[in-house]
């Protein structure tokens, strides 16, 4: 497991990590949860991860991280549900000075994003594969021949006069109380945007709501196939640990 890269998924609410097994993408070793702290400041994060890498002492690969943020050559401009004090962060020289490991941050959809490409309901496609997490808002992933293409944020498109999440989104769903059918009317709008923007060959649909998606999913009148996402909560890790593993400029 010494060379196995380390990959860590952090949101809001949790901190979880593993060291990934990249043949499978799975998991080679139980993983670890811890609740993130209040307020989650840069420095209280790095000394979580402090804290859970110390406890698989055999892993000594390279460390993939998820923040639910916009990420470029490895600094933090945007903090979604994590403290302020993010932006302007250069994350992975933080993280790798606190840890003695070599780490890199990666935006949490598009860690999910290459995790489904790699080894979900993306496998083995070609073109232009978009992946979006329906959550607190709508985290999207644009991942053309197995390539990344990163920080798309197109959950933040205005359609209709409206940020998209906030009438797509799962959490607009449950605040403005919609069935599964009048929510998939207005996913249906949300993903008309993108086909007519894109013209993606494949549309995956993550999050946690994803488990449920024999209830909304067939709803979903578009042209693009439209499947849900295989590899649920288990994305992030495994997407972070292969982040940290590819070719980069940074």
């Amino acid at each position: 497991m010494a060379d196995l890269p380390f990959g860590i998924d952090f949101g809001g609410t949790g901190i979880k990590g593993a060291p990934v097994d990249l043949e499978k993408g799975e998991f080679a070793a139980d993983r670890e949860r811890f609740r993130t702290p209040s307020p989650s400041t840069p420095d209280a994060i790095a000394e979580i991860f402090v804290e859970l890498l110390a406890k698989f002492p055999d892993s000594e690969g390279p460390v993939g991280v998820t923040v639910p943020g916009v990420v470029r050559h490895g600094v933090v401009h945007t903090a979604a549900n994590i403290d302020e004090a993010w932006i302007g962060t250069d994350a992975d020289k933080l993280f790798t000075d606190a840890t003695g490991r070599d780490v890199h941050v990666v935006n949490d959809a598009d860690a999910a994003g290459l995790a489904e490409v790699r080894y979900g309901a993306a496998k083995g496609r070609k073109g232009l594969v978009i992946v979006t997490t329906l959550g607190t808002g709508i985290g999207s992933a644009l991942v053309y021949n197995g390539v990344l293409v990163p920080n798309s944020e197109l959950g933040h498109l205005e359609i209709e006069g409206h940020d998209a999440e906030s009438r797509a989104a799962n959490s607009a769903r449950e605040r403005d109380g919609l069935s599964m059918h009048h929510w998939a009317k207005r996913l249906t709008t949300y993903y008309k945007a993108l086909e007519k923007l894109f013209s993606p060959d494949l549309i995956v649909v993550g999050g946690g709501i994803s488990k449920q998606s024999e209830e909304f999913l067939p709803l979903v009148d578009i042209d693009t196939e439209i499947v849900a996402a295989t590899l649920l909560n288990k994305a992030g890790v495994v997407g972070a640990a292969l982040y940290a593993t590819e070719d980069r400029d940074s």
